[in-house]
């Protein structure tokens, strides 16, 4: 994990307003109040673990609150999964409330409106897990918004830990583990979520899970081949291809599409990169297997919203995303 922000060194008048600012730019708008004002501290960590993004923070007491105001400007097509690792954490969504004590898991949805209290020595890992992703195995994640979801029973607290060990992994992990491991994670979240609920079982069973989640691995490793297909994913992880488009199917891809998608949010990566650019957009969509332009260009274009040089363009003079086409779960 790295340090995005710390209010080490900063005078006691301005740490609030300065965490607030890169609080709302970096991760979510929203409102909040220290209580003391003076008292202030915070730290934010962040990290990666194959599709997640790890926020973990740690905040003097205040309160936030995201209203129909930050809503109505947002566009986001990720779920909060929000694990307590000290302290203790106040939540309020969908008229449900509940407090999280270390090792409770809860899900928060950022385009719906919340509010959180911060109490004296709250630690809080926030994993950012795409919507589309989440829902393929539990539903519709409103349903799901605010469960306290306790380390009590075998099976909570084994999920309850390894998504504890999840900053560890963004630190040491290779890519290929990191993959695995974000995959595993989510299908454990899926889990726990639908136990929680009390409703039927998620919907891929351990077996299908490990399946998908070494197609992912598989698709992540092989990117740059521009001849990679469905029968050479399928071959690699020693299943028919029939078979892992089954499993896939059940969370809304296939594996042509998810070799599509991975390629064009490493093209987006590398769009945004500043070491990279001055690299031809072409040289970029060949480097991960692109083979026509026109297609990349049509395919970039459907998924973002702009074409490839639009976004770099955009991207450079704001310095933030352009405004994102939010995926449609199929």
């Amino acid at each position: 994990m790295d340090r995005l922000f710390s209010t080490v060194g900063l005078p006691a008048r301005e740490r609030f307003n300065y965490w607030h600012d890169v609080a709302c730019k970096t991760i979510i708008e929203h409102d909040s109040r220290p209580d003391p004002p003076q008292a202030f501290y915070a730290a934010i960590d962040h990290g990666v673990v194959g599709n997640l993004r790890l926020l973990l923070f740690e905040n003097a007491p205040m309160t936030v609150s995201r209203t129909a105001r930050h809503i109505a400007r947002a566009r986001t097509d990720d779920l909060f999964v929000c694990r307590q690792t000290a302290g203790a954490l106040q939540l309020e969504q969908s008229g449900r409330q509940l407090i999280l004590q270390a090792g409770d898991i809860t899900l928060l949805d950022p385009m719906l409106p919340y509010q959180a209290k911060f109490l004296s020595g709250s630690k809080l890992l926030v994993l950012k897990v795409s919507r589309c992703e989440l829902e393929a195995r539990v539903g519709n994640g409103r349903d799901l918004v605010a469960l306290s979801i306790k380390p009590i029973g075998a099976e909570a607290k084994v999920i309850s830990e390894v998504l504890g060990m999840l900053p560890t992994y963004a630190e040491l992990a290779s890519s290929g583990v990191q993959e695995i491991t974000g995959n595993y994670a989510i299908d454990l979240i899926a889990i726990s979520l639908a136990l929680s609920f009390d409703t039927s079982s998620p919907r891929l069973s351990p077996a299908k899970a490990l399946v998908s989640s070494l197609v992912r691995a598989a698709v992540e490793a092989r990117l740059t081949q521009p001849d990679l297909d469905t029968d050479q994913i399928a071959a690699a992880i020693g299943v028919t291809a029939r078979y892992a488009n089954t499993v896939l199917g059940q969370q809304g891809t296939s594996i042509s599409r998810l070799i599509q998608e991975r390629r064009l949010e490493r093209c987006r990566a590398a769009l945004e990169d500043l070491f990279q650019e001055k690299r031809n957009v072409s040289d970029i969509a060949y480097a991960w297997g692109f083979s026509d332009m026109t297609h990349f260009g049509r395919a970039f274009k459907k998924r973002f919203g702009i074409s490839p040089r639009e976004y770099r363009r955009v991207y450079k003079d704001l310095g933030v995303r352009p405004p994102r086409t939010l995926q449609v779960c199929e």
